[in-house]
């Protein structure tokens, strides 16, 4: 496994698994792999100057649905990198799609995705994407 692999998506995030996050099976808990998703996805939003605008305008993103697919366990001590890319953009959501690479076994262990809507948050209901954020998206768009 090589950097360059890693170089054809948009987004990646390359992290250290810690001793904590595995359970009483002695493997990175499922609910783990969410949070790595998480990581990858605060990069982008970090890129795009998304927290910044929903202090100014309070819009912002929200995880409306999310799922992930287990290939193989992660055990400690490992290094993972994540990627993520952007696909279905429409005027109120976008679909994110994840993968996880175990550094010690040399392969995808996860794959997920998660439906990400934008929110008013003083109404608490769905509204378009900023037309900022709406470009900014489009770097991050990929077919696999």
């Amino acid at each position: 496994m090589t950097k360059t692999q890693f170089g054809e998506f948009p987004l990646s995030q390359t992290q250290a698994i810690v001793w904590n996050d595995m359970d009483a099976l002695q493997h990175i808990n499922n609910t783990v792999y969410f949070r790595y998703f998480e990581d990858v996805r605060v990069v982008m939003l970090d890129e795009l100057r998304v927290f910044a605008h929903m202090q100014e305008s309070g819009v912002g993103p929200v995880v409306a649905s999310t799922r992930c697919d287990y290939r193989s366990p992660l055990v400690y001590p490992d290094t993972i990198t994540t990627v993520s890319w952007v696909e279905d953009i429409r005027e109120k959501r976008y679909t994110m799609k994840y993968k996880i690479f175990s550094h010690q076994q040399e392969k995808c262990v996860a794959e997920g995705e998660a439906l990400v809507v934008y929110c008013d948050f003083s109404t608490g209901k769905s509204c378009p994407i900023p037309s900022v954020t709406h470009e900014g998206l489009q770097q991050y768009v990929m077919t696999p």
